[in-house]
Order: C-alpha cells, then structure tokens, then sequence
C-alpha cells in the first residue's frame, strides 16, 4: 500500500491560503483529507439544535465537493479523534498527520494525546500556525515575558508586522497532490444525532465600503456597520491573513479588532488560569448575588432595560449580537445583577455562533473588571445612556421587541443608580479586604 500524508481540518474548513493544508500537500505524498466529529465535544452539548453544527456540516459539505473536482473527497468521521486514528491507520499507509495549532485547553490535551498515539506507530505529527497573525511568544515584551495590556501589545504586534507575515499560502499550486479517492458519503446531522437549523450564514466577502466606514458606523446595532465576519474567523472559512491585509488598507480600527483577537489567544497559551476563573485572582472573591430569576429574565431578554433584552433576543434568535451590544448586556448582567461573569460566559458560549473561548472569556472578564484590562472596576455602563449614544432612533430595540412601549413589555427588574451603588460596595469589599 502506498505511503500517504493526511490533513486533518479543524478550525481551518477551506482549501485556500492554509497552512497546514500547503506543508502536506508539499510533503511529497499524497494528502488525504479528514474531518473529525469529535464525539466528547458533541456529547456536550446542551442542545440538539446547535446552529453551529449545521454550519460546520453545511462547510464540510461544501468542502466535500470542491475536493471531488480534483478526484479527491473528504474523509469524515464521527468519533472520537483516538478512535478516528485508530479505524484510519487500519485503513491507510500513513506517512505523517498535518494540522494547524489550536490554543483552547481541550485541543491541546486532545493533540498531545494524538502525538503520542500516533508516535508509537512510527506516524509524524505535524502542526502549524494559522488561525492568528502573532502566537504564543511571538509578540512579547522585550524581557520576553508576556504582556497583560492591550495597548503596549498591539503597538508591538504593529512594529512587527511585515508583508511576510500577511503572504498567503499558494496551496492551489499544488491541488493535484490530493490523494484520490471514491465519492463517500458523509454523515448526515441526523445520524450524529442533530437536528438541521434555520442558520443563517452571512456571506464571507469582505465588503470594503463597511471596512472604510467601519470606525463611524461599528458602534451603532442598527446599521450595517460590521463585517460579519466572525463566524467564518472562528472556523477558519476565510484566511486571518486575508483580512488582516484588508484591514490594513481599509481600517485601523478593524485591525485592532483582528489584533484583539491574537492578544487573546496569547493570554490564553500564558495564563490558561482564565478559563476557570478571574485573571487577577483577587476578583474571584467578589461575593456575587447570582440571583437565578434575574438570570433567567436576562438570558430570555425580558429585564426591561430595552438594549439589554433587543441583544439578548437577537443572540436566541439568530446566534448572533452586535459587538457594542454584547459589552452592554455583559456590563449589565455583572455591574446590575451583580451576577457572576461566568454564568454569561457560559449562555454566550451556547448560544453564539462565532463563540471563540479566549475572546469569550476575554470580553466577559473586561467587562466584570476582572481580565487584563487596565480600566478600573467601577466602570459601568448605564443601558439607558448608551442607547441615547447607540440607539437613539430606538430602530434596533424596535426589530427585536416586538412588544416594545406596550403594557405587555417587562418593567425594569432593577434600578440602575442602586444596583450601581450595590456593585461598587461589593467589589470594594472584595478587593480592600486583600490589602
């Protein structure tokens, strides 16, 4: 049998300008394409509806048929990643595994267990950068210890950027040296015990009118002032390299965004700490009211606060929020219901589409005060103010509550001034009984 190379898709669904995907296919054997279902993180989740399930199978899909044009096919399967291997190296003669890095806790168990595994059968395993522009250590002070404030990193991250960093990779060069394979068919959402969705995918074009007015138009939720783009970053169906390109002709401001994004990733590699609790751990002795009514008022967006519950609704409806929206509902649920950041940090990563967990935990820890973030605790922001601000036409609140100005609408479950009052006690309490 002969010797062959496989590629193993994750966070990277495209054939385009991928790392991984160009060393196999340079490797000088042929390249099988997999794609993995992975049962112990499918088990997991809470919902048999899961928008972002659909999405990757519509992707893979896709993906299927593209590679059917070079008489090659994806291999999919459903399983764990162990058993995955185990079933292909039964079937295949493999050379060496091309992948790209992943940061998340989980992956990095889950590729050191397939490292292992894989070296006991005298198989490579091989990974690459791909889904940010700076990793790890790549950017880091110059006594090379991490940074934990944004601002000195991104000027850092800036100097550094050169046009090598931003080239894509030429895999079509190279398409020819997909293995071929007979047409197989991939396992439908019902088999792996999922139900299809009414998913609404945006188009991944980067569209350079919203690019050129991005920094006017970004903050406001009813205009279409954002890329949309985030879904496609967190799986990977476009190329960090190609919009960071964008990005730098078109907008600073969405470069920043992009950048976020990598200063993100690399606190979660120095400080995997975060995903469990506070990133200055003297925010985990915040006493919390955590009342679970208010919760329950917060996730359905009924608290009466209008933003708040026109994002919430958006976020059930559709998987997705407007950015300037998600800081506001997060702001709410920790500095109003003085409610533990991670209880929203946990209904963000069920419910969104784009749910990444370093910028996830990242955003919800800047807005409890509690990240690396050099703003103090005491920043609140006031639901009302920011929708004079950011909604003044009330034409966002007006699209997702449709019971809006009607005796049928909630009234507000808290004050704001009080639960402002209760929130800086709280905290103060916390944090002056440490010094």
């Amino acid at each position: 049998m002969k010797k062959i190379v496989v590629f193993w898709f994750r966070r990277d669904l495209r054939l385009k300008d991928n790392a991984g995907l160009y060393y196999a296919l340079k490797s000088g054997y042929n390249v099988l394409p997999i794609f993995i279902f992975d049962k112990s993180i499918l088990e997991k989740l809470p919902s048999k509806n899961d928008k972002r399930v659909d999405f990757i199978h519509q992707t893979i899909t896709q993906l299927n048929e593209q590679l059917q044009q070079y008489h090659s096919g994806l291999v999919v399967l459903h399983s764990t990643p162990i058993k995955a291997f185990e079933e292909l190296i039964t079937t295949y003669n493999i050379e060496s595994v091309f992948t790209n890095h992943d940061y998340e806790p989980y992956a990095n168990e889950r590729d050191k267990s397939i490292h292992q595994f894989l070296a006991t059968k005298g198989i490579g395993f091989k990974t690459y950068k791909d889904q940010c522009i700076f990793e790890k250590t790549e950017v880091t002070k110059d006594d090379g210890k991490p940074y934990s404030v944004f601002t000195p990193y991104s000027k850092k991250w800036k100097a550094k950027l050169n046009a090598f960093y931003l080239s894509s990779y030429p895999t079509q060069n190279y398409f020819s040296k997909f293995h071929k394979i007979e047409i197989k068919k991939i396992p439908s959402l019902e088999q792996m015990g999922f139900k299809q969705t009414d998913v609404d995918i945006p188009i991944k074009t980067i569209k350079k009118e919203i690019l050129i007015k991005y920094s006017q138009q970004r903050d406001f939720p009813a205009l279409q002032g954002t890329t949309l783009l985030s879904v496609h970053l967190r799986f990977g169906t476009v190329s960090i390299r190609e919009l960071a390109r964008a990005a730098q002709q078109l907008s600073e401001t969405w470069l920043n965004e992009l950048i976020w994004r990598d200063f993100y990733m690399m606190i979660l590699h120095h400080f995997p700490h975060v995903v469990k609790g506070a990133f200055k751990p003297a925010y985990n002795t915040i006493l919390w009211r955590n009342n679970e009514q208010e919760f329950k008022a917060w996730c359905d967006g009924k608290t009466g606060y209008p933003i708040v519950d026109a994002g919430m609704r958006q976020l059930n409806a559709t998987g997705f929020m407007h950015n300037r929206v998600r800081m506001i509902v997060a702001s709410f649920l920790v500095k109003d219901l003085l409610i533990d950041w991670r209880w929203g940090e946990a209904y963000f990563a069920e419910k969104l589409l784009d749910f990444d967990l370093s910028a996830n935990n990242g955003g919800w820890q800047w807005a409890a005060g509690s990240g690396c973030d050099a703003a103090p605790y005491f920043r609140i922001f006031n639901p009302t103010e920011q929708t004079k601000k950011f909604d003044k036409e009330l034409k966002y609140i007006n699209t997702w509550i449709s019971e809006f100005n009607t005796s049928e609408y909630p009234l507000p479950i808290v004050e704001h001034s009080q639960a402002r009052i209760k929130t800086l006690q709280a905290y103060k309490t916390a944090l002056t009984a440490l010094h």
